[in-house]
């Protein structure tokens, strides 16, 4: 099995709160101005000014509200989460755009990715035996399609066969859709609220 390298240091309680904050902010700059917060790289620590992908995923009393993120590290950390929470609040497709109202209501939750890295399997049952429920988040390719699911997905889907076939239909592919050339990559989260 391969190894995740890309593994950083967990974040200090402190930077933790900060980037919490940046998002709770970005969404207030989106519902005062429809602008996400303007990041000053140079107002935060190394430690978030690294280049890393993240997910910022909302929730109103449980259910998702939102969820917006890069599976592949482009920008500083801290200017990521500035721009996936705002896209999280007014860009998700699946939802309208977040209210005043709603803010208050809104549970904020980070998830910081290491490098995704491809898995090599040839069967179903390789691929399912490489899998570790709860660590992994999955990236799922073929051709034009792609899915992803974040590591908090195993809560509502458990068992391996099903958490691949409900990645297969938010790729959109069939369920049981097997070829040759499907890729599959592994990455593990830090997340936290």
């Amino acid at each position: 099995m391969s190894s995740l390298k890309g593994l950083a240091e967990p974040l200090s309680d402190r930077d933790r709160s900060r980037l919490i904050d940046v998002a709770k902010a970005s969404i207030r700059s989106g519902l005062d101005t429809d602008q996400p917060l303007s990041i000053a790289i140079n107002d935060y620590p190394e430690t978030l000014r690294q280049i890393r992908a993240s997910f910022v995923t909302l929730n109103i009393h449980g259910r998702l509200r939102g969820c917006i993120g890069h599976l592949e590290a482009i920008q500083p950390l801290v200017k990521d989460v500035s721009q996936n929470a705002f896209a999280a609040a007014f860009q998700d497709p699946r939802f309208p755009a977040l209210t005043n109202d709603e803010f208050p209501l809104t549970e904020i939750h980070l998830s910081l990715l290491t490098p995704a890295i491809p898995l090599v399997f040839s069967s179903e049952s390789e691929l399912l035996n490489l899998l570790s429920p709860g660590e992994d988040g999955l990236i799922l390719e073929e051709g034009h399609h792609r899915g992803t699911f974040l590591p908090s997905v195993w809560d509502q889907l458990p068992d391996p066969k099903e958490f691949l076939r409900h990645l297969r239909i938010k790729a959109g592919l069939p369920v049981d859709y097997w070829s040759d050339t499907l890729r599959v990559l592994r990455y593990r989260t830090e997340s936290f609220s």
